[in-house]
């Protein structure tokens, strides 16, 4: 596939392909111990809940990507560094395609929220080539390739709920009974997830943290409840090691995290390195109770609900 500003001919005319996929939370997330080469396993279940990015393709004269959104996209790269191009590329190489590919991607998902809104719009992408130009990869192999991109991508291939181990990108999927509905709280202050692992592995040396010692795991506990639909259940049992990290370096999000408790809501937890906050409710009655608490204190907030499947073509 032609690198950004390669002029090829493009073939095969204008057809044009829409995919999406999901942004996730981390409903638990367990850090193992620093490995010696500096990354950290980790135990993880991801859920994909119902915000968006929809991707465009279709084949051009040279690699772009244009990017629009319901959120501030001001710090999405519009050139080759961009996951969705680098997606693009790599079914492109598969299936022996020279010519560049024309990328229009609409985002729903909070940029640089701890949300995998980059790795949904790799995820999408990977699927709208795979179309364009009928490369015949399976889903296993789509994830294959999403996980060259990022520990993130090949859930948002998969969608729904997963256990997550290894660096986060060996996948399983979890068995889960109606749905969850959540309440997203997401800020314009991004936390850089290499400075929150840092921070964790420092307050872990110190005496605020005990070190995890040992391989990460879910606990059995958030697997039963979310096979038996009980978000009272799933409340009691929540966890994500980084939460203090995030907060540490973010002392602002304790108080979003106290704002929801007030709100109401089941539980309160930064998902992932952060700094989205998300809350569990019981209900989508209670689900909008919690954003109008949210909303009320001056915290932009939004609902939504999980699980949603993973990435797919639509048009």
């Amino acid at each position: 596939m032609g690198g950004i500003g390669h002029r090829v001919t493009p073939p095969g005319g204008d057809r044009r392909v829409h995919a999406r996929a999901p942004g996730k939370i981390n409903v638990f997330f367990d850090v193992g111990d620093v490995q010696p080469d500096g990354y950290h396993d980790v135990a993880s279940v991801y859920q994909a809940v119902s915000l968006y990015e929809d991707v465009w393709v279709r084949r051009g004269e040279t690699d772009a990507v244009a990017v629009t959104g319901d959120v501030d996209v001001s710090g999405v790269p519009r050139d080759a560094s961009n996951l969705a191009v680098r997606a693009a590329r790599l079914v492109a190489a598969r299936a022996g395609y020279t010519g560049g590919i024309r990328i229009d991607i609409h985002k729903g998902v909070p940029v640089a929220g701890g949300m995998g809104g980059g790795s949904a719009d790799a995820a999408a992408t990977l699927v709208a080539v795979n179309e364009l130009l009928d490369a015949h990869l399976t889903p296993a192999q789509l994830q294959e390739l999403g996980a060259q991109l990022g520990a993130d991508v090949p859930f948002a291939v998969l969608g729904g709920t997963a256990v997550g181990t290894g660096r986060g990108d060996e996948l399983a999927t979890a068995l889960v009974r109606g749905r969850f509905d959540w309440v997203l709280a997401a800020r314009g202050d991004g936390l850089s997830t290499p400075a929150v692992y840092a921070e964790l592995d420092r307050l872990r040396a110190g005496i605020d943290i005990r070190p995890r010692r040992g391989a990460p795991s879910v606990d059995p506990a958030v697997l039963q409840a979310l096979r038996a639909g009980d978000p009272v259940a799933l409340a009691d049992a929540v966890r994500n090691d980084l939460q203090r990290a995030a907060c540490s370096l973010l002392p602002a999000l304790d108080e979003v995290l106290r704002d929801g408790d007030a709100a109401g809501a089941l539980a309160a937890f930064v998902s992932g390195s952060g700094p989205t906050v998300v809350f569990l409710a019981s209900d989508a009655e209670a689900a909008d109770q919690v954003v109008r608490g949210l909303r009320a204190a001056g915290r932009g907030a939004v609902a939504a609900y999980g699980p949603v499947p993973g990435a797919r073509v639509l048009g």
